[in-house]
């Protein structure tokens, strides 16, 4: 069974105000409660990021998530401050870039696009048996990506307004110059061809600003998907690992099948990523296979009818098909925090409330 593994972003609040607040760099210099230390610098100083280990059973994933949140918001809590699962910060931020050579590298590099970046995202990390495997697999999950980015879709609000998208997040990632979809690379060495290419123009510091909506990673034996917000609730982040294990399983399977990737441009996945962030789960998006406007709820249950088999297997099946329709019942982190708003007339209360369901 293939192991998953979970890294998230969490804000760093005041917790009377809501506002960020730039103490990771004092947050990391702590001890760890339990002698693990799975927290690490971010690109701002009001991120904290933490590494969930791999786990090949999603009880164990779960409470390893809770866990890491748990410890967060103590260390946190001891500087006077918390920690909230919010993609972007509602309240208005003067982001603060960290002291390491290579943030100020990126400060220089890419000007305004870097002070903005605060950003927060949940990555998934699956095995996979090769770098064969995982490009294959890379260049089957190219259609499915936006779906992942709609059920996670955590930051409506941005600079004090709401900007009108469930997933802003997205489109402000989007501004470094390497990231979004791929085209299909079609074997191991043509991907390492592209990074390597892409490296060698200048542009991106090495491979590990090669920052694709999914890409193998540098050092581990795993595809990483890179496309999610960092979800609000723990529940919510688990099922993302879980769908996209069943995804990456049901992809290797059609690859070792000799079934071809389905082929859309570039530019289609890019409309689909688009509609995907500013629809979340409460409307129209774009179907995996046809590319055309269908209700989101469809399209995700168009997405566990085809990584079904795989989640199953795993024993994961019922599992999400409850866990996605829970989701689709409450709303994601964006429904969420839309719905706290308009009760509240308050960002900063919807700041408290969602620094609560982080720890959950």
């Amino acid at each position: 069974m293939r192991t998953v593994g979970v890294e998230e972003e969490l804000l760093l609040v005041d917790p009377d105000t809501g506002e960020p607040r730039a103490q990771s760099p004092a947050i990391l210099a702590r001890d760890s409660a339990d002698g693990k230390d799975v927290f690490e610098k971010e690109l701002h100083e009001q991120m904290l990021e933490y590494a969930s280990q791999p786990h090949s059973d999603m009880d164990e994933l779960a409470h390893d998530v809770v866990r890491c949140r748990k410890e967060a918001a103590r260390r946190a809590g001891e500087l006077g401050c918390a920690v909230a699962a919010l993609a972007t910060s509602p309240l208005p931020v003067t982001p603060c870039v960290g002291e390491h050579r290579r943030y100020q590298w990126m400060a220089d590099q890419y000007g305004v696009a870097t002070s903005e970046q605060l950003v927060l995202g949940c990555h998934v990390h699956v095995s996979v048996n090769s770098d064969d495997e995982g490009v294959a697999v890379l260049d089957r999950i190219r259609p499915w990506l936006s779906v992942l980015s709609a059920l996670s879709a955590n930051s409506p609000f941005w600079q004090g307004q709401d900007t009108g998208y469930n997933s802003y997040r997205s489109r402000v990632w989007l501004r470094w110059p390497s990231a979004g979809p791929t085209e299909l690379f079609g074997s191991a060495e043509g991907y390492r061809r592209q990074v390597e290419d892409m490296v060698g123009t200048g542009v991106i510091l090495d491979e590990a600003m090669a920052y694709f909506d999914a890409r193998l990673s540098r050092n581990f034996p795993t595809v990483e998907i890179r496309v999610a917000d960092v979800c609000l609730h723990a529940e919510t982040a688990v099922l993302l690992a879980t769908l996209v294990r069943g995804l990456v399983e049901t992809s290797a399977r059609e690859w070792r099948e000799g079934r071809p990737p389905v082929v859309h441009s570039v530019s289609v996945l890019r409309l689909a990523s688009w509609q995907a962030a500013r629809a979340g789960i409460t409307e129209n998006l774009l179907h995996p296979v046809s590319m055309r406007p269908v209700p989101a709820a469809v399209v995700v249950q168009a997405f566990v009818d085809h990584v079904a088999e795989a989640l199953a297997d795993c024993g994961d099946l019922d599992r999400a098909r409850s866990a996605v329709a829970e989701l689709l019942r409450r709303g994601n982190g964006a429904v969420v925090q839309r719905d706290l708003h308009d009760r509240t007339g308050s960002l900063g209360d919807v700041v408290a409330e969602c620094v609560r369901r982080t720890q959950g």
